[in-house]
């Protein structure tokens, strides 16, 4: 089984090499600072490829063969201790590039962690739970900060993608849903989402927000028994949205836990994508291509 995951980790790497790379432009913050690289690996403990002690921020991108205009922006989750890149974010970027959509998995700043940040994590949310906020809460705005750059990135370059500066969206998955709402209740006009979609986004890690005049259209999704209790928060954010006069829309599934991304669990949380697909279409954000 070890020799399969080595296997299976190296072929990731090489397909990471083929993509292209862009560092972000950041600002350092003096009180966070890293002393471990940032690691890729297999997590046992989340069963998925990770990557942990991002202390610059980056931009995977994966380029739509036929691109149709639109680009997505994905924020993975792992509670500000690290990315599940693979469910979250790459699985993410080619499902989407198969429709014309051109994805940015978004590595942004995490929590400074030794080694293993998943276990790290793990342990202290079953010891010492306080310990996480604690840690997370100078980085949260790095992390955004991270997003809204990803976003001025995109749209500056975005006649060069063949990229429509109007059409780019920022989805984000629990911790990165965090940074999918940081952005926009923090965005400019010029580094605003034109649309977004969090998915079980872990809001209470913001504390209290209030609707932008301006807010973005926005699709959350989420599951009534996820387990980290992210199911009414997300539903309150739909609330928040549609007492303002938003545009917006809402799956909540009955079943899917937490961290489902694009893991296969015979569930019609599964189909979560086709939903954020058939919902951009409908809102015009995106648009079918020729095959």
């Amino acid at each position: 089984m070890k020799k399969i995951i080595l296997v299976t980790c190296i072929f990731i790497s090489m397909n990471v090499l083929a993509q292209k790379m862009v560092d972000l432009p950041f600002e350092k913050n003096a009180d966070v600072t890293w002393s471990t690289a940032e690691r890729e690996y297999y997590s046992d403990i989340w069963e998925n490829v990770v990557v942990t002690n991002v202390a610059v921020p980056r931009l995977e991108v994966f380029e739509a063969d036929q691109p149709n205009g639109t680009s997505v922006i994905v924020a993975p989750g792992g509670g500000l201790y690290g990315l599940s890149i693979e469910s979250e974010g790459r699985q993410v970027a080619k499902w989407l590039n198969k429709k014309g959509i051109t994805a940015f998995v978004l590595k942004y700043r995490l929590v400074p962690t030794g080694i293993d940040g998943i276990k790290e994590i793990t342990d202290e949310g079953a010891t010492n739970p306080a310990k996480i906020g604690e840690r997370v809460t100078p980085v949260l705005p790095l992390s955004i900060a991270d997003g809204l750059s990803a976003i001025t990135y995109v749209r500056t370059n975005a006649s060069n993608m063949k990229l429509d500066p109007n059409k780019i969206g920022f989805m984000g998955f629990s911790a990165g849903g965090a940074v999918t709402m940081g952005v926009t209740f923090n965005a400019t006009e010029n580094n605003r989402p034109n649309f977004i979609v969090p998915v079980y986004p872990w809001m209470t890690v913001l504390g209290e927000y209030s609707v932008p005049q301006d807010a973005p259209p926005m699709l959350v999704i989420c599951a009534s028994d996820d387990p980290l209790g992210l199911a009414k928060p997300s539903a309150d954010l739909y609330s928040a949205w549609l007492t303002n006069g938003k545009n917006t829309a809402m799956h909540m599934y009955s079943k899917g836990g937490h961290g489902f991304g694009m893991k296969t669990q015979n569930l019609a949380s599964d189909n979560w994508i086709s939903q954020v697909y058939q919902w951009a279409l409908t809102e015009k954000f995106t648009e079918t291509i020729n095959k």
